[in-house]
């Protein structure tokens, strides 16, 4: 029989280790020999064969409880170009690898259909996906294994966080993996109750201005301030920054650009701009504010796994080397509701990209609405209650009409009744108060 390869790919996420784990035990215990490809694709698209490891029962029963990966990993990706891929499915051949697990996100997903179709067949292949951005497309929000270890070890991060921004009455800006979808800074900043709490998806796929972000953020700081709290949280996911149009990005900051003069927004240090944006939008108003930027990725990326992630990933490492010893291929492994799924790459894909879709946060779901009630940031009906604009006003040294000038076009598209009245999870306002979850009865800041 072929060998049975593994290689991981991408970004590190915890659980890793327990795919590896499982999937050899399972294929030892079927009789196939077990290869782990080290540091991904890296010295395959070179045609170094060399780096590569035997993997046993032995040696991976009790990887599963550790982060990071035991046979490395790597973004290398040999599509991007004719040799490189060829090198990689050559050295796989000169390995006898007739079945391959991959282990990464959509670019892992995609290469290995490549690798299947370029053999016809020699060598099938079967993704486990993993991102800590939980933006693959699975079915029936199934997480994307990871993502809810990270979202724990976040959690810890921006508790203590927390507490250093009351002791010492400041802000932090925390900014959260997710290039493309707000799933983690959402998820982190709902389970703390973070302040306010930002995403891409809000703006559903338009482009804003700079300064409509800095507002949202200086007005979420003004309401805080008029309630007595100098303090703060703001999440933010980093795909914030393809949120804003580009040339107005770099009025702000110098951003790379590549051999055609396009604007590298990944490399945005996104916390930064908007910390200095932010102080001198106060400071305009007469306020003066300590804003900290600070960064969550590679803090959770190669965490050990929690509980549910050690037997998630475990489960899905068994049910991949299962499938492709059976026969199986060209799928994506996934542990639906307690039932293993293969689906089938075509199904993944994006007609329009021909790449697996994105999973984006759906902002029309309770889940969503839910989390928006609870944040402190300027709504529509502040605006609809003129004691609270005075209130803001003051804090601002403005006038109620200036304040509506400066502020009202945050909240002009937003419909005149709170998010949660549809729900009936409104409470009875009370003098000074208003019904929405993020503030008390009496009209004060939450206790976050």
């Amino acid at each position: 029989m072929k060998k049975l390869a593994i290689v991981v790919a991408g970004g590190p996420a915890p659980g890793i280790n327990s795919v590896i784990g499982a999937a050899t035990i399972r294929a030892c215990l079927a009789g196939v020999e077990v290869l782990g490809i080290q540091d991904g694709f890296k010295w395959l698209a070179e045609g170094d064969i060399s780096h590569v490891i035997p993997l046993t029962i032995e040696d991976t029963s009790r990887i599963h409880f550790r982060g990071g990966s035991y046979i490395g990993i790597s973004r290398a990706n040999p599509t991007r170009s004719p040799e490189h891929l060829q090198r990689t499915i050559d050295g796989l051949e000169r390995l006898g690898v007739g079945m391959l697990v991959t282990v990464g996100g959509d670019g892992t997903a995609t290469l290995a259909q490549i690798i299947s179709e370029k053999t016809r067949g020699r060598i099938r292949v079967v993704h486990v996906p993993k991102t800590i951005d939980n933006d693959i497309d699975l079915p029936d929000d199934t997480s994307t294994f990871g993502f809810q270890t990270a979202r724990h070890v976040g959690v810890e991060i921006v508790k203590n966080l927390m507490v250093d921004a009351k002791t010492t009455s400041r802000w932090y800006f925390i900014v959260a993996q997710g290039r493309k979808a707000g799933h983690l800074a959402l998820a982190i900043g709902k389970a703390v109750g973070a302040t306010v709490t930002l995403i891409p998806e809000e703006f559903r796929g338009k482009k804003v201005a700079f300064t409509t972000v800095v507002d949202l953020l200086a007005g979420s700081v003004i309401k805080r301030l008029a309630y007595g709290r100098p303090d703060g949280i703001a999440l933010l996911a980093e795909g914030l920054a393809d949120c804003i149009e580009p040339e107005d990005l770099a009025r702000y900051t110098d951003l790379p650009r590549d051999h055609m003069g396009n604007l590298h927004v990944a490399d945005v240090p996104l916390a930064e701009v908007l910390e200095k944006a932010v102080k001198a939008r106060l400071a305009a108003l007469g306020i003066k504010s300590t804003i900290v930027s600070k960064y969550i990725g590679y803090e959770v990326r190669c965490a050990d796994p929690i509980p549910f992630d050690m037997e998630y990933t475990r489960d899905l490492g068994h049910c991949a080397a299962r499938y492709i010893i059976e026969g199986g291929t060209e799928a994506v492994v996934a542990m639906i509701n307690g039932r293993f799924q293969a689906i089938p790459f075509e199904k993944m894909k994006d007609p329009a990209t021909g790449r697996p879709r994105v999973r984006m946060v759906d902002v029309d779901s309770d889940r969503y609405r839910i989390a928006r009630s609870f944040m402190l940031r300027l709504k529509r009906e502040d605006f609809a209650r003129p004691g609270e604009v005075a209130r803001f006003a003051e804090t601002c040294q403005l006038t109620p009409e200036a304040f509506r000038r400066e502020f009202f076009h945050l909240v002009k598209d937003e419909p005149e009744i709170a998010v949660d009245v549809g729900q009936a999870l409104a409470a009875t306002p009370t003098p000074g108060g208003n019904a929405e979850g993020g503030e008390s009865q009496e009209g004060g800041p939450p206790a976050t």
